[in-house]
């Protein structure tokens, strides 16, 4: 699996943020979003989820969704990002980071977007001992009846969580968000959940519905989050 890391240097150990990509996949623009975050004084791993299929042609994010071809191959490889296989991917890249003296994995916290976001939930509820905090941006499908839905997972946790939602978001409708609410409550998961008022896939810059000012809230409740809970 292909891990693209980030850090302010070497000479220290930095906490580490797992960065679980969204569905259009690895490219530049999620590259300056791990460097912000690095900037802050993280070590930052972002991993190729698509890693199982091979060599991806690279999507562009004006016209991945738009384009009947290309929504149709993103969908494909989507699918094949279950939660099992995610688990042990994560595992195995904390087992990693755990060796490379840069990498504080005594202090770890994640971040997703779309696609990304389930993931960043359940790794808080697989690796409990582990993640101190865990944010979701415009994520996707995290309260569903699945066995594995991030809800169930989640209610694990005994980190902060942090859920940062889409108004209008068919895959994550407000049923979802208060059940992802109530789950998170009925197992005292410390968590906040707002509605952002913008549209889903907000935060990044290459998008359609990037949205100046919701970016600028994630940056600010982001961070917020990293620095009260890994330092």
């Amino acid at each position: 699996m292909s891990t693209h890391t980030f850090h302010p240097g070497p000479g220290k150990r930095y906490p580490v943020v797992l960065f679980y990509m969204d569905g259009v996949g690895i490219r530049d623009t999620l590259f300056d979003v791990a460097r912000r975050v690095a900037a802050q004084g993280y070590y930052v791993a972002l991993p190729d989820l698509y890693y199982r299929a091979g060599p991806v042609a690279p999507f562009k994010g004006a016209t991945v969704f738009v384009d009947p071809g290309e929504r149709e191959r993103v969908n494909a490889l989507i699918k094949e990002v279950t939660p099992p296989r995610v688990r042990v991917d994560t595992a195995a890249l904390l087992d990693a980071l755990a060796r490379d003296p840069v990498a504080d994995t005594a202090r770890v916290g994640t971040v997703g977007y779309c696609m990304g976001g389930g993931p960043a939930l359940h790794a808080a509820g697989w690796f409990p001992e582990r993640v101190r905090a865990a944010a979701s941006y415009h994520g996707s499908r995290l309260a569903t009846d699945a066995p594995e839905s991030p809800h169930v997972t989640a209610a694990r946790a005994t980190g902060r969580l942090y859920v940062g939602y889409a108004e209008n978001d068919r895959s994550f409708p407000e049923e979802q968000a208060q059940r992802l609410a109530a789950a998170l409550s009925a197992a005292g998961v410390s968590h906040t959940i707002e509605l952002y008022h913008a549209a889903h896939g907000f935060v990044m810059p290459d998008l359609p519905a990037y949205n100046r000012a919701a970016a600028d809230r994630h940056w600010d409740t982001l961070l917020a989050l990293l620095r009260a809970t890994l330092g």
